[in-house]
């Protein structure tokens, strides 16, 4: 039986540490998996340089030219409106057009957004595509949906979301019956602002999801839920918070271990199993955010993404496929439209 590929687009221009980390990247997930092809877009003569440092199954990469780099400063719709020639522009353009079955970016946020929604296209029925990335928890993983896609989302957006979300979780990690929050400030139902208080009975009347209530930020480290729906603001600062406190403590941890003799001496033994702790809380290992409800997938890694973030946003694009979570939104969203059209 032969095996299908998942051909993944990947922007070797965007992000902090392009293009030599985004390449390494590429060439680390095809040397670990033979089920991938990597197209990498960007400058021939740079991505080209940069492979001739590496061996790699040659037919599993190859490198498409895109002579523009759109900047993480430049406003986003001139820039995808301009710059026809831009590595996001040719990487969404092939998912348009059926040439790859994912595009990966750690390029600018903003272009991305507009992109996915003006080259690749929303799925009929999908008001707006959330980026829902993974979150560490105690507990494993959680979904954060949205984290910076739509700041002035609507309830109805936010029902999409958690709809979206919960197909996400069960389908790609596995999780059955995935429990579905919202972020509040408080766990009773009359509390939070106008958004929340909207939104709350819309998904307590919604039968296919498992809707546990409202989820207070000091819980979500805890894992008390599987998927975290909020409004893009609300998410961002969440997320940024989250990455901002896990670097704040891993330095404050090595600079405390490395204050005395004894505390040296403490450190060597206890050094395994803190490594062990602080990788679960890497937030690398689980990939980029997909941008969920497009008509192809669209993966926003860390602008200062490094190769191992980038091998795992590829292999994230494969479970995406595999699962077809695309066709399982499309058949929830149409589903639910046609039922209220009833």
């Amino acid at each position: 039986m032969q095996q299908e590929i998942t051909r993944v687009a990947l922007d070797a221009m965007g992000g902090d540490n392009a293009p030599g980390e985004l390449v390494k990247g590429a060439v680390d997930a095809v040397n670990g998996r033979s089920d991938i092809k990597v197209l990498l877009v960007g400058q021939q003569d740079v991505v080209e340089k940069e492979l001739k440092q590496y061996s790699y199954p040659k037919e599993q990469i190859e490198v498409v030219h895109a002579e523009e780099v759109i900047e993480t400063a430049e406003p986003p719709v001139n820039a995808i409106r301009k710059k026809k020639q831009s590595s996001i522009v040719v990487g969404m353009n092939m998912v348009k057009q059926k040439e790859a079955d994912a595009f990966v970016s750690a390029g600018s946020s903003g272009a991305i957004l507009v992109g996915g929604q003006v080259i690749v296209g929303r799925i009929r029925g999908i008001e707006r595509p959330p980026l829902a990335p993974l979150i560490p928890t105690e507990k494993g993983v959680s979904l954060l949906i949205d984290c910076g896609a739509n700041v002035d989302a609507r309830a109805s957006h936010l029902v999409q979301f958690a709809k979206m979300g919960s197909i996400y979780m069960e389908n790609v990690l596995g999780i059955k019956n995935p429990r579905v929050a919202i972020v509040n400030i408080g766990a009773e139902e009359e509390k939070g602002n106008a958004l929340v208080k909207e939104t709350f009975p819309l998904l307590k009347e919604c039968t296919d999801i498992n809707f546990v209530g409202s989820i207070e930020a000091r819980e979500i480290p805890h894992g008390e839920a599987d998927v975290i729906v909020c409004e893009a603001f609300v998410g961002n600062v969440i997320l940024k918070l989250y990455e901002g406190l896990a670097g704040t403590l891993v330095g404050a941890i090595k600079k405390g271990m490395m204050s005395t003799l004894r505390s040296k001496i403490g450190a060597a033994l206890a050094l395994p199993a803190l490594k062990s702790t602080l990788k679960t809380f890497d937030a690398s290992q689980y990939g980029g955010a997909p941008l969920l409800g497009l008509n192809g997938l669209v993966v926003k890694t860390h602008g200062s993404a490094k190769a191992k973030e980038v091998t795992n946003s590829i292999y994230q694009c494969v479970t995406f496929k595999e699962q077809d979570i695309n066709g399982k939104i499309k058949k929830n969203i149409l589903g639910s439209a046609e039922q209220e059209g009833m």
